[in-house]
């Protein structure tokens, strides 16, 4: 297919923009001379305070404006004219795709930042829409799937079946979630969670199924059971896979066995609303932020046959210190969004964010931080 010319400018619209990871993709897009950003979020004061500290220190172009991800402006947004919009305003759970119709309206494309379920695949209902208007919509450009489904690419020559898939996330406990986020992870908690195990499709329950895991240079860190598009879209992707399992853990484990203990009140309805307790929880956390690291890690453990008909297991693992874990769920967006306006994204309509970028590319982002993957590609 040949590679589409460029799109008729080089701005990049991040709705979001002050936020935990907007901000962070403002940032690393505005290291790029050639690129035009606005800020933009809810609240104008905040994206024209946070492109004032951005614009006084980045070659780019930096403006803002005032944006609703739910209820966009589509005068302004034909008047901003974007190339790309990057949608960094999560949670999405509560979100539908009002963004990405505007962003199809207006002839831009899309790319959002969701981990949740149920958003992400169901991102394909706009591909008509997205095709006929020529842009790339798409949905989970952050450490999953897309960065996940990067590792897995990358390492899938090696294997004749790739039989299992288990990846997981550990963030340090120097990340501030904030409430919003901390509120989606905890509404998820105690509910089931279809997985393929072993070729059967199986239920098991949000912040269940205590483990230990052991990262290289990190320790031992607890997981458990946690919900991500990959567990239903990765068999698709790689139809031998035959397991495919999530997991996520917190760095300090009086904080992880608090919520596996909330988990098992909610399945069992002792607590309905476990949402609610995220201000509380959130205010304690702040207040024991001195407790564990500030060293994030994720693992990607692959099995299956080798080309040589022999068992083969992989175990990737990225590790990022210095409390630079956070930049880890936005450079996906900002590969991508850097690749589509220099006209090297060929791929149109509406789908999950995998197969569009290279783990190469992706690690040559981050290149400048304190992030490292084991082994290097």
């Amino acid at each position: 297919m040949n590679t589409p010319p460029p799109p008729r400018n080089a701005t990049i619209l991040v709705l979001g923009g002050y936020g935990a990871f907007g901000a962070r993709v403002a940032e690393r897009l505005a290291r790029h001379a050639d690129l035009a950003i606005i800020i933009a979020g809810r609240t104008q004061a905040k994206a024209r305070d946070a492109a004032s500290a951005l614009a006084a220190t980045s070659p780019a172009e930096i403006t803002h404006a005032a944006l609703d991800a739910m209820r966009p402006d589509m005068a302004a947004l034909k008047r901003l004219a974007p190339a790309v919009i990057i949608n960094a305003s999560g949670p999405y759970q509560a979100q539908d795709y009002t963004l990405a119709r505007a962003a199809i309206e207006v002839g831009a494309h899309y790319i959002d930042l969701a981990d949740a379920r149920a958003f992400v695949t169901g991102i394909s209902t706009l591909d008509g829409e997205a095709r006929a208007a020529g842009v790339l919509v798409t949905s989970g450009a952050s450490s999953v799937p897309a960065f996940a489904a990067a590792i897995v690419d990358h390492h899938l020559p090696d294997f004749a079946q790739l039989l299992s898939i288990h990846h997981g996330i550990a963030p340090g406990n120097g990340y501030d979630p904030g409430n919003a986020t901390t509120a989606s992870i905890l509404g998820a908690v105690g509910k089931p969670i279809p997985l393929l195990i072993d070729g059967r499709w199986q239920s098991v329950h949000g912040w269940l199924g205590l483990w230990r895991y052991a990262f290289p240079g990190l320790g031992r860190r607890w997981m458990a059971h946690c919900d991500v598009p990959d567990v239903e879209l990765f068999p698709r992707r790689y139809p031998d896979v035959r397991t495919a399992r999530f997991s996520a853990g917190l760095d300090v484990t009086a904080f992880q066995l608090s919520l596996w203990l909330l988990a098992w009140a909610a399945r069992c309805g002792i607590i309905r609303r476990p949402e609610r307790l995220a201000s509380p929880l959130m205010w304690m956390k702040r207040q024991l932020r001195f407790l564990g690291t500030d060293s994030s890690g994720m693992f990607v453990r692959l099995s299956g046959i080798g080309r040589d008909g022999q068992p083969l297991d992989r175990a990737i693992h990225l590790i990022a210190r210095l409390n630079q874990g956070p930049y880890v769920p936005a450079i996906a967006s900002v590969v991508l969004a850097r690749k589509l306006v220099r006209g090297e994204v060929a791929t149109r309509g509406a789908m999950p964010c995998m197969g569009l970028f290279t783990l190469a590319e992706f690690m040559a982002d981050v290149a400048d931080l304190a992030i490292t993957i084991e082994p290097a590609p």
